[in-house]
């Protein structure tokens, strides 16, 4: 089956859960007007559609080739990425002063959704592009934001994030790329890096490489790292392309999943060094660079979303087909279709519940950084970039262990047809693995969220959030909506659970760090189930009341099972964050056995 974007899914979860239309009514977008963005989503699952999904099997089944030092995609992938670039679909949210549209943040991270629902491996392409246009916008100089980012904004050349090297993962502070300045100001890299997404391919003309490099007199660890911008081929003066750089594919992988997308060794200095230019300053790449990450990390997050949402549909499609078995009670002749059944039905609403939340939550992250640049009051700035930091580890680690959840049930609701590969639905089990592991692994983001997001201020911020959740609680409380059926009571015990284990936690990260970490993961899902949960449950209520969305009972009872099925965990999930400490910690004599 092909895909097809759930527009009043997206737009109710965008206006309602993650708090869009009050944002535009507050004047936080100046003068956006927000009646467009239906609009805007209606074409990009259009082209969803129509040219991405088709090919989503083409790439896993092709994949990508190496030859020569270049890398040559799948068939029908560099017309469409040309379709992709002459529909504008690059610059929706790029800065109108180099040809962008400037659309929020907050529209782009729903079509990003559907560009990896529809073809994850594709849309991973200007999801980096767009990581790259953030840092040179934020970070770069103007000579440099004049050669490269009207082209990077169009999409007529893509960009790459390198970080990786073969004994510096996680760890980037031990990277051993060299930089060397030369007398023209320019910088000449020496290197080899691994797993570069997009690393070389033959859909543009141009890429442009940002790598992280240490200098001969830096600082040791990651105070001594700076940023580079190296093209592929070189720009003249006049715009055009000359020589081609000192860097080039050295190898590629052969992975799990994403068979399409490319990842390379990249190799500099075979001839010299690549010729790079310093992004900001000096031994301080890594400022620059957490531009790029916060980017993609939400990107990565939106993939997460994206992947679990294709791996629903396809679901539901094959079980409103597939006949196996008799319903209790049926009277019929023959067998009945499959999504008769209770376990069935159970776990497709926990796959859409899932997915529901995951989404919500990455908007939420989205909207937050589009106030946090784009409203006038300076407190409404500050407030909203410390809800972006605190979303970001819970948008990027959730989501992504959404989608991996998501298609695993997926390839259960098919049986035996799930395991074989003509079905489809094994590709998105494989295709979404990658996603926790990458642009910093679910473990990294939790122990980002309890030693930095949950230490910032005190706690202030998840203070304010889960006092705006509660308010949510208290609506379905009063709604006195029989519909809604324990949900609130079941939220209301969630954010208990997520208030006393975030001031635990808060008190371990000063006195004994060790076991803050040993419950770091189990937090953040506990935050993810019960932040997702309420933003389920805020979305129903306006569903409610608005009438936007088509039929509104179907959100309540969204609602209603992820509170009574996946936010009645956080009772356990804050028992493990407490309890468990002394177990994981005293580990050592069976792990080193």
């Amino acid at each position: 089956m092909t895909y097809r974007a759930p527009i009043n899914d997206i737009l109710l979860a965008l206006n309602h859960g993650a708090g869009l239309k009050a944002a535009v009514q507050a004047g936080h977008y100046g003068d956006f007007d927000g009646d467009i963005t239906a609009a805007v989503l209606e074409e990009a699952g259009k082209f969803a559609s129509d040219v991405l999904a088709p090919l989503n099997t083409v790439g896993d089944e092709h994949g990508i080739k190496l030859a020569d030092n270049k890398v040559t995609t799948a068939p029908g992938w560099p017309d469409a990425y040309q379709r992709w670039i002459a529909g504008g679909w690059n610059a929706v949210s790029g800065p109108e002063d180099f040809g962008g549209q400037g659309l929020p943040m907050a529209i782009n991270a729903a079509c990003t959704e559907i560009w990896s629902a529809s073809n994850i491996a594709f849309g991973l392409c200007p999801l980096l592009t767009l990581s790259a246009i953030e840092a040179l916008d934020a970070h770069g100089s103007d000579e440099l934001k004049k050669i490269y980012l009207e082209k990077l904004v169009s999409g007529e050349w893509t960009g790459t994030m390198q970080l990786t090297e073969p004994q510096a993962g996680s760890d980037v502070g031990a990277l051993r790329t060299r930089a060397e300045r030369a007398p023209d100001g320019s910088y000449r890299i020496k290197g080899t890096k691994i797993f570069i997404t997009y690393g070389d391919h033959d859909m543009t003309d141009n890429i442009v490489h940002f790598v992280l490099a240490r200098l001969p007199d830096a600082p040791a660890g990651t105070k001594g790292i700076s940023l580079f911008l190296i093209p592929k081929f070189l720009v003249n003066a006049d715009g055009s392309l000359g020589a081609q750089n000192d860097i080039y594919p050295s190898g590629v992988e052969h992975k799990l999943g994403m068979h399409a997308s490319p990842t390379c060794t990249m190799t500099m200095g075979d001839k010299g060094g690549a010729i790079g230019y310093l992004i900001g300053e000096e031994n301080r790449g890594m400022l620059c660079m957490f531009t790029m990450m916060n980017q993609a990390r939400l990107g990565v997050g939106l993939e997460g979303v994206g992947i679990a949402d294709r791996a629903y549909q396809q679901a539901l499609a094959y079980a409103q087909e597939r006949r196996q078995g008799r319903a209790v009670g049926s009277k019929g002749d023959g067998m009945d279709t499959i999504i008769v059944h209770p376990d069935v039905k159970r776990m497709l609403l926990q796959m859409r519940s899932l997915t529901a939340a995951a989404r919500t939550i990455c908007y939420a992250t989205a909207v937050a950084f589009d106030v946090s640049v784009r409203a006038k009051d300076a407190k409404a700035r500050s407030d909203a970039a410390a809800r972006g930091a605190l979303l970001t580890p819970i948008a990027k680690a959730f989501s992504t262990d959404i989608g991996n959840e998501v298609a695993y049930l997926g390839v259960q609701v098919h049986g035996g047809m799930g395991f074989i590969e003509e079905t489809g639905a094994a590709q998105h089990y494989r295709d979404a693995r990658i996603t926790s592991i990458y642009e910093g692994t679910n473990g990294i983001q939790s122990i980002d969220l309890v030693t930095r997001k949950l230490a910032a201020n005190g706690g202030a911020s998840v203070w304010a959030l889960i006092d705006e959740l509660s308010g949510i609680v208290k609506q379905v409380e009063l709604s006195n909506d029989p519909a809604f059926g324990t949900t609130g009571a079941k939220l209301r015990d969630a954010l208990g659970s997520l208030e006393r284990s975030s001031k635990w936690l808060l008190e371990k990260v000063a006195s004994a760090p060790n076991d803050a970490l040993a419950g770091a993961t189990p937090y953040l899902r506990l935050f993810g189930s019960t932040l997702g949960g309420c933003m389920l449950a805020g979305e129903a209520l306006a569903a409610k009341s608005n009438g936007e969305s088509g039929d509104p009972q179907r959100y309540v009872t969204l609602a209603r099972f992820f509170a009574e099925n996946i936010s009645v965990q956080a009772t356990s999930l804050e028992m493990t964050v407490i309890d468990s400490a002394d177990a994981v910690n005293g580990a050592d004599a069976v792990l080193l056995a």
